[in-house]
């Protein structure tokens, strides 16, 4: 079996939060290197893009019929990716700092990972602060 097909089986396999906790630590690392790495306003923009598509994603699911959370958690998920979109464009324009969005990813990963399970990759190192 390739490298390839093992991790996608492995994907296929884990728990829903353990794929979202992955993802947002794997978005929020990328985010906070490029910050490090000196990058400000539009070079920031393709790795800003992913970390709004990401909760545009958990917007929309949270958004269609059959969602199984909590209608108050739908809603809180909902509002911070509204919010998430529009600090992300004062990023961009220089006019707020990134750590706001940084934080907010990793107090989603931390309520992932207190809901969650032993099964949850050991990220927080990833996307921790420096």
């Amino acid at each position: 079996m390739s490298l390839a097909s093992y991790s996608r089986a492995q994907t296929l396999a884990e728990h829903p939060r353990t794929t979202e906790y992955r993802l947002i630590a794997q978005v929020t690392a990328q985010v906070q290197a490029q910050w490090a790495h000196g990058l400000r306003g539009a070079a920031l923009v393709p790795v800003l893009h992913r970390n709004r598509e990401m909760w545009s994603a958990f917007a929309a699911d949270c958004a269609a019929a059959g969602n199984g959370l909590p209608d108050g958690l739908r809603a809180a998920i909902i509002s911070l990716s509204l919010w998430v979109d529009r600090f992300t464009s004062g990023v961009v324009r220089g006019e707020e700092d990134i750590e706001p969005l940084l934080e907010v990813n990793r107090s989603i990963m931390e309520g992932l990972a207190a809901a969650g399970s032993a099964t949850l990759p050991k990220l927080h190192s990833v996307a921790s602060r420096e």
